[in-house]
């Protein structure tokens, strides 16, 4: 097992960018206007635990303070920080954007004195919109600094291969990789079909396969503790990861926000999202079977208090992240002990 997994456990991505960077290096998170296939032109709807905020980065979140902790949320002050395409003009879009990653540098440089900058079109769909579309918004994000990675979260069946030949096209001596998000949730269809994802796993392996033919990067979402998941179903999720093989994944804990289908389906005690306990459990379950050699984009999610319904004894992400450390150190646990590929190469040599 090399070095860097005896010490980390598991292949973080900081520790991955600071190895090939050698400097601070950052994501800033922008959303370009886009909606999403599965959402209305408003961007309402949508799978059953996503609230109408989508993915926004947390320092594009100025106007969440006039929240309310009981939950109640001002509307006005949602549409200050999230703009859809139907209400705005693509040169409104382009000043947000413009707007989103300047903030965005100057919180990085200042917090982290982090000069090396990726850009991430995080919110919502970002390859739903005509070839002309993307185009004209990815060309106006990526001149607004040197980026050195370009990422685009995305859905499986918003890829095919016109829209995977622009992503392509922007790599560059500047642009090093470039990155597409696939949120896959779940291996198992029955969750997806019941939390409304409005795609097959076939869908995420073929859009998988378009991507891979060009170089493209391939990180995948995956939720740990859906309804009526345990770990039969893991190991379904896990089984689909390890199939395709990404060169990173990003794994979420069920967090069940206000003003979504989830809310009401929980307020009903339909399902219990699971505290931090049973995530740091699931999280070493999954890690030991998957490769050892994919990213860890992240451990759990960190969707604000006041916008949250459950979990509500769940520490901060930093306590999460130590808790998790110190009890895979204790298992003598480690990202791949179990994979099913990794045994099969120990099996080989």
């Amino acid at each position: 097992m090399p070095w860097e997994f005896v010490i980390n456990l598991y292949r973080s991505y900081t520790s991955y960018l600071k190895n090939l960077y050698g400097q601070p290096t950052y994501r800033i998170g922008v959303d370009a206007g886009f909606s999403c296939p599965n959402r209305d032109c408003n961007r309402f709807g949508g799978c059953t635990y996503c609230d109408d905020m989508g993915a926004t980065a947390v320092y594009h979140r100025s106007t969440e303070s006039g929240m309310a902790k009981t939950g109640q949320v001002n509307q006005s002050l949602m549409k200050e920080d999230v703009s859809t395409a139907k209400e705005h003009s693509m040169q409104m879009r382009k000043q947000s954007i413009y707007e989103q990653i300047h903030k965005g540098k100057e919180f990085l440089v200042r917090r982290y004195r982090a000069h090396n900058h990726i850009l991430y079109l995080q919110s919502y769909s970002n390859t739903f919109g005509s070839i002309d579309e993307l185009r004209e918004i990815y060309d106006h994000a990526l001149k607004q600094d040197d980026f050195v990675e370009f990422v685009i979260a995305t859905r499986p069946d918003c890829i095919n291969e016109e829209i995977a030949d622009l992503i392509a096209s922007y790599k560059s001596d500047t642009i090093k990789d470039i990155w597409v998000e696939l949120g896959l949730q779940s291996g198992n269809e029955q969750t997806l079909t019941a939390i409304n994802r409005g795609h097959t796993v076939a869908a995420c392996e073929k859009a998988v396969g378009i991507l891979r033919e060009r170089g493209i990067k391939i990180s995948l979402h995956v939720i740990l503790g859906l309804p009526l998941e345990g770990y039969s179903e893991l190991e379904e999720t896990a089984s689909v990861v390890r199939a395709i093989a990404p060169e990173a994944v990003k794994i979420h804990n069920l967090h069940v926000p206000i003003r979504t289908r989830m809310y009401y389906q929980y307020q009903l005690g339909e399902f219990n999202p699971p505290a931090q306990r049973r995530h740091i459990s699931y999280t070493i379950w999954f890690l030991e079977r998957i490769p050892a050699d994919i990213i860890i984009q992240r451990v759990v999610c960190d969707t604000p208090s006041h916008r949250l319904a459950a979990p509500v004894r769940f520490g901060a992400k930093g306590s999460f992240v130590h808790q998790l450390q110190k009890e895979m150190e204790e298992r003598g646990s480690y990202q791949g002990r179990l994979s099913i590929e990794d045994e099969h190469h120990v099996g080989e040599a």
